[in-house]
């Protein structure tokens, strides 16, 4: 490749990541259920967030924001994310016995927002 090509690749690559920055100077990370996942481990895993793991899950209950879609995905996706926006910050990860992902797309949805902290 030409030079040129290559600093035109590398301000793509800066320019892109400059667009995916926080007004903070972080980049926004969510904490996703990993498609791959059979759901009875999702669902041990999202009990266990909204369990002992101390997320916030009244969201994803009947006729709350993110109740729908009404799967377990999507359910165990706030949940582990409110888990690790909540507690990240003091040591917590994404991992969820490998049933999670990090991801930099929002998954937020109609009024159903993931937060995310910084």
């Amino acid at each position: 490749m030409s030079s040129a090509l290559h600093r035109i690749l590398l301000v793509l690559c800066l320019v892109s990541s400059l667009l995916q920055m926080t007004a903070g100077g972080g980049f926004r990370e969510w904490c996703i259920a990993d498609e791959q996942t059979p759901d009875e481990e999702l669902l041990k895993a999202l009990d266990w967030a909204c369990g002992k793991g101390g997320a916030d899950c009244s969201k994803i209950q009947v006729n709350q924001p993110c109740y729908h879609p009404n799967t377990i995905k999507d359910h165990a996706s706030y949940a582990f994310n409110n888990y690790y926006q909540k507690f990240k910050n003091k040591g917590a990860t994404c991992y969820f016995n490998s049933a999670a992902i990090i991801t930099d797309l929002d998954p937020s949805h109609n009024s159903c927002k993931f937060e995310t902290v910084p």
